[in-house]
Formats: structure tokens, C-alpha cells, sequence
């Protein structure tokens, strides 16, 4: 324990502090001796970080439990499976400083939940970077995470109608399991008439974004 608290630069009754908090692993026993190892000290580190950013010990350690009751790298990505996505390696510290106030274990829980986010030893992984540069970039334009990631559980449930759409057209009339053309096309057209559904939605009328209805209320 003395070693650990030097190689971390915090003093052991520290330590010991984060041990009762159930913050860090109990270490594997050998008879009396007890070791602590890299990812002991990867975690004391972790903490150190998020305390610099303005996180609790107790916010901290809720953070801990949803991530070590989250999904594993190999279980989200899928091994072998075909992507064009990119995913992301950051420490906890990183992604912190990329949703900055907005890192709660609600929305941890809930990226999670959607695949977005999945744990490799003391690492944690994003699925896909133009995913995360997106998010972060709504938080940072004032967009709450809790909305951001409600909003992409919807758009995932459009987007899963819309490959099976293009799946089932194109397999309709080809003997290949994946044809070549197949994403570059989806793509194309979901863009197109994504974009002119904008267009519709924003320029509705009188050329300016339509406002909320009002509430109906019933005459006397």
C-alpha cells in the first residue's frame, strides 16, 4: 500500500480513504502480503483527474459502478463484424473533458445502454468518432447530454428502418449477402432527403422555423 500511495503521490490514510469508499479494487493476497498492481494505480490516477475537474468522491464512485457494470469492447463492436466507423480509446479523464459537467452516471448508464460507450481494462471506448466530435460539439453549442442521447436513441430507430429498407430493396435483386454499392447509395439518399427535410421543417411558410403549437382550451 505504501508503494502504491508513493507511485501515485498520495498519501497512504488517502489510500486507505479510497479503499473503505470501495474507490479502487482490493488488491490479490498471497498469504499476509497483499499486491496492488498497474491498474490499481491507473484508477488512483483516474481519480486524481476527475477530482481536478470538479467531480465529488461520491459522484466519482457512482461513476465507477456504472462503468464496471457496463459492457465489455469485444460485446459492443462485435469481432469481425463489417464498419466504417472509427472507435474512439480515452480515458475517463478525457471523456470528461469532452462532455465537461455533463458526465453523470445517468447519462454514462445510458450510453451505455445504446452502445455508444464500452470498457477495455482501464480504458473507455467510443463506438464511433464522428459520433463522440458530434455530441460533444451539441454540448458545447448548449445542448444537454441527456438530450443529445435521447434524441440519438430515436434516430437509431429510424436509421435501423431505413437499412433494413435498403437491405431488403437492393438483396431483392442480388444473390450478394453485402452489395458493394449498398452503403455508398443509403447514404446519398438518406442525405438528399434528409437535407430537404430540413429545408421543409425550417423554411415552413413564411421562411422561418415553425413555432411551438399552442395549447388548445375549451370556450366557456
Amino acid at each position: 500500500m505504501e508503494e502504491l500511495a508513493k507511485e501515485a503521490g498520495i498519501p497512504v490514510r488517502t489510500l486507505r480513504f479510497y479503499r473503505e469508499r470501495g474507490l479502487i479494487a482490493p488488491p490479490r493476497r498471497e498469504g499476509r502480503i497483499a499486491w496492488y498492481d498497474n491498474h490499481h494505480l491507473a484508477r488512483l490516477r483516474t481519480i486524481a483527474g476527475l477530482l481536478e475537474r470538479g467531480h465529488t468522491l461520491t459522484g466519482i464512485a457512482d461513476l465507477a459502478r456504472t462503468f464496471e457494470s457496463g459492457r465489455d469492447v469485444a460485446e459492443v463492436l462485435g469481432l469481425g463484424e463489417p464498419t466504417e466507423e472509427t472507435p474512439v480509446r480515452l480515458t475517463p479523464e478525457q471523456l470528461a473533458d469532452h462532455f465537461e459537467g455533463e458526465v453523470t452516471p445517468e447519462n454514462l448508464a445510458t450510453a451505455l445502454d445504446l452502445g455508444y460507450l464500452a470498457t477495455d481494462g482501464d480504458e473507455i471506448v467510443h463506438i464511433s468518432r464522428r459520433l463522440l466530435e458530434v455530441s460533444a460539439e451539441l454540448v458545447r453549442g448548449g445542448v444537454p447530454l441527456s438530450t443529445v442521447l435521447s434524441a440519438g436513441r430515436r434516430v437509431r430507430e429510424h436509421a435501423d428502418a431505413l437499412a433494413d429498407l435498403f437491405v431488403q430493396v437492393l438483396q431483392a435483386h442480388t444473390t450478394e449477402t453485402e452489395p458493394p454499392r449498398l452503403r455508398p447509395l443509403a447514404r446519398a439518399v438518406v442525405d438528399a432527403e434528409l437535407s430537404m427535410a430540413l429545408d421543409r421543417r425550417l423554411r415552413r411558410g413564411d421562411g422561418t422555423r415553425p413555432k411551438p403549437s399552442e395549447p388548445k382550451t375549451s370556450e366557456p
